[in-house]
This record gives C-alpha cells, structure tokens and sequence, in this order.
C-alpha cells in the first residue's frame, strides 16, 4: 500500500474503535460523508469489507477485526513518538486527556490543572467524566483516575487525594413521611436514589462496614441517575436517601438541607489516585500535570 493512503488506515482504525461514523468524524474533524467515501474508497481497493454497517450501529468484520488488531498499536505507537517530539521545544505543550469521576474532577483535579493551564498556554487539558472504569490505553486517555483500589497492578498510580467517608443522607421533609433507617438493612423500606453504572447496566451497591462487620446493600427506588449532581439535587428535593461522598454534600448537611443517617456504618474509602501506563513515555505536558495533582496531595 502506498505511504500516501496511511490516511485511510487511520480514518479506519477512528471508526472501528467509536463503532460509530458521527463519532469518529468528530473526532478526525472531517465530515461523516467524506470518512464514509473514504472507507469505501479503502474497501474496494482492498477487495474486502472491513465494517458491517446497520441504521444503528457499526462493527467489524472478521478481516476487520484482524487488521485492527495488527495496525491499531502501530498507529498508537507513532503517535505516541510524534507527541513525545515535543520535548524538543522550549516550553510543555499538546493535549493531556485524563479520564476521571465528577468527586475527583470537581475537588482535585480541576483546580489543579486550572492552574496547569494559566502558568503554560500551550498545554491543554480535556476532562472526561466517566464511570465505566474505561481502558484508558484503548481510549488513548493519557490517564486515569480511579481509587485506589480499583486500579490495576500494572499501571503506574500516584495518589492525589486523601482518604474519604460516604455519607447516606436525606432532605429534612423526606424522613419526616418516612422512619430513619437505624441499620442498613432497614434502606429495603426506602426510596434510595441509585447510580447505573455503564459496565455492568446495573445499580450500584451501597458497601457498610461496622466494626468487623461488612454489608452490601442492593438498593432500590423510584430515582435513577448516573451523575452525582443530579443524585445529590434530587436527595435535597426529597426523592429518596443517597449514598454520596461526604465533601459533596457536608456544606448541605451543615445547613440542615440534607439530614445523615447510619454515619456509624459509613466506612472509609481509599483516596483517588492518577494512573497511567508504565510502558508509557510521558509527555513534558503530561509529566507537569502529574506534578501539580502529586503537589496538591501533598497540600
């Protein structure tokens, strides 16, 4: 294949990864019509369908698949190479992409990289909320930020954040129609306000530890989200009872907004952690976001 059609193998590998046309045009800054013609344009040269394509979704096909798996770390590398090109320059620059969950971005992570950003314009930072625990290599984030607990063994972690307690609260006019729960199991005759998590599709499981007693409530209620705004607003409006971190909700909680209940059940949690790759070769960008967040731990 001649070197000028590297282009099409790229526009490949973007929708492939997405399973989506909308997404990967966004993302290569084409339209969707012009990554369309050059994925035919690909596929009649090659003599081989690489995408099934539905009204709804798009796959790979078998060959697909195949040359996916052979160029997309190929393609990754190079890239990772060009971008590490920019240790070269004078000053730190280039997109540092970390994905992370609303607690961390909105107490640690975001005002640590503002300032990452004010002292070097040419760095930027794109925060991405999720809390699916993504493959941060398939995903090409540049890290991650999970608890401690949840990262695996062979990234490299860095704690940023300290050691934190969940707390189970309620609007004052909410246990005034309803007891308050003196244990947790008593939480199966309430509406609890759930988080969906997009691994599994379903509701996330309230941890209780009591001494060395330890409980896993499946909770159940009228109120389902999967952003932690949205849960603790519709806790102050009195929908149900939330589990959320404490920080989020103590300025709430000292204003006799929000009522808490089984804080003796309330365990603490490891602190927040960044991780990356260790095969990685960071970026001077990436490694001056690194040391604000390490910095910031540290007070």
């Amino acid at each position: 294949m001649r070197r000028e059609n590297t282009s099409d193998l790229t526009a490949f590998i973007a929708v492939a990864r997405e399973q989506s046309f909308t997404k990967a045009a966004a993302k290569l800054n084409v339209s969707q019509a012009a990554l369309s013609y050059t994925i035919r344009t690909l596929e009649e040269r090659l003599g081989i369908r690489l995408l099934t394509r539905t009204t709804r979704s798009v796959s790979a096909t078998d060959a697909g698949d195949r040359l996916l798996r052979a160029i997309g770390p190929l393609f990754d590398k190079i890239g990772h190479e060009i971008s590490a090109l920019s240790a070269l320059r004078d000053k730190p620059a280039g997109t540092v992409r970390i994905t992370s969950v609303e607690h961390a971005t909105e107490s640690i992570v975001w005002p640590a990289v503002t300032k990452v950003m004010a002292a070097h314009p040419d760095i930027n930072i794109e925060l991405i909320n999720d809390y699916g625990l993504s493959d941060i290599v398939a995903d090409r984030y540049d890290a991650g930020v999970r608890l401690g607990e949840q990262v695996d063994k062979d990234m490299i972690a860095v704690r940023i954040g300290p050691d934190f307690r969940m707390a189970i609260v309620s609007a004052p006019s909410y246990f005034e129609r309803r007891s308050k729960p003196l244990k947790p199991q008593d939480l199966s005759d309430h509406d609890c306000i759930g988080m969906r998590l997009p691994t599994s599709g379903g509701i996330y499981a309230w941890d209780f530890r009591k001494g060395a007693r330890e409980l896993k409530v499946r909770i159940q209620g009228r109120a389902v989200f999967n952003n932690v705004s949205l849960i603790r607003d519709a806790a102050l409006r009195g929908h149900g009872v939330a589990q959320i971190v404490e920080d989020f909700v103590q300025p709430h909680i000292k204003a006799g907004k929000l009522v808490r209940v089984l804080q003796d059940w309330c365990p603490i949690r490891p602190g927040y952690h960044l991780y990356y790759p260790s095969r990685r070769q960071p970026s001077p960008a990436f490694a001056i976001v690194v040391e604000a967040l390490r910095r910031r731990s540290k007070g």
